[in-house]
């Protein structure tokens, strides 16, 4: 398991900071994946929070479609929304579904066969792949490995992984499976990106909602640092201790959102594919 760094600098400096302590250096043009966040959300992670990151590390942000009616489920709206929410005003951005996507085959995958990625993502020599660790009301808990399955597969990708492979609706399908599912994505994207991709969790305003939900619960358990490593799993990992650690009485709430959603199986999964 490769070390997960933390610091309680929740700073702009201090996301600077834990990236630098890893000693990685990101080469190439590289592709940088946060969450626009969802128009009404109150709680992502804000442009101007990363600025100083995402200078130092001079990349592309990037941002896929949704799979779901809202202000992001086609490229023009999410461009539409990148603009209002700050990130074109400040950085260079790619929708990498913009042109359709690719399929990444998957090996021995719990669920999946193929893992469909927004076309764009063959521009890019490396990646940061930028998280805020939260809830979230369908994967209980949204962190590294989310945002390199969920986050970075195509509209018709995210159905995809949502119904394991099934189609029909992702708001009906089996919730172990999608978990699963999840994990099996992640993996295309870790080995894509062997030893040219860095994973950073910042665990601020951390509701039990994602920052998908354009109405979102307010914040429940207080700000606690922000982790870097070159293992999803382990980071992961990392934040759910730190949560479960916490002598926040709100911990309480996003335990509850992480528990009933079976969450920490999408960890668990993951390690079993060998991710990290």
């Amino acid at each position: 398991m490769e070390k997960v760094l933390f610091t309680d600098d929740l700073s702009s400096n201090g996301l600077v900071k834990v990236f630098d302590a890893l000693g990685v250096t990101l080469k190439g043009n590289i592709a940088i994946k946060i969450h626009s966040g969802e128009k009404g959300n109150q709680n992502y992670l804000k442009p101007e929070y990363v600025e100083e990151l995402i200078k130092h590390v001079n990349g592309t942000i990037v941002e896929c479609n949704t799979a779901y009616e809202g202000a992001r489920n086609t490229t023009d709206k999410h461009k539409e929304l990148m603009k209002s929410h700050g990130w074109s005003n400040i950085f260079n951005i790619d929708i990498l579904d913009e042109e359709g996507d690719i399929i990444i085959p998957i090996e021995n995958g719990l669920h999946l066969s193929k893992n469909y990625v927004g076309s764009h993502i063959e521009n890019y020599d490396s990646v940061l792949v930028l998280s805020h660790f939260k809830g979230h009301p369908m994967g209980g808990f949204g962190g590294a490995i989310k945002n390199i399955s969920i986050g970075l597969a195509s509209s018709n990708g995210k159905l995809h992984i949502h119904t394991s492979g099934k189609g029909g609706s992702m708001f009906e399908a089996n919730q172990n499976d999608f978990l699963k599912s999840m994990a099996d994505s992640a993996k295309t994207i870790d080995e894509y990106y062997k030893g040219k991709i860095v994973y950073i969790n910042s665990m601020v305003n951390m509701s039990v909602d994602c920052d998908c939900c354009a109405v979102a619960k307010d914040p429940c358990i207080k700000d606690i640092g922000i982790l870097s490593s070159t293992d999803p799993v382990a980071l992961d990992q990392a934040c759910i201790d730190l949560v479960y650690q916490s002598n926040d009485p709100g911990k309480k709430e996003l335990i509850e959102r992480i528990e009933s959603k079976n969450g920490l199986l999408t960890i668990e999964s993951a390690e079993k594919q060998g991710i990290g």
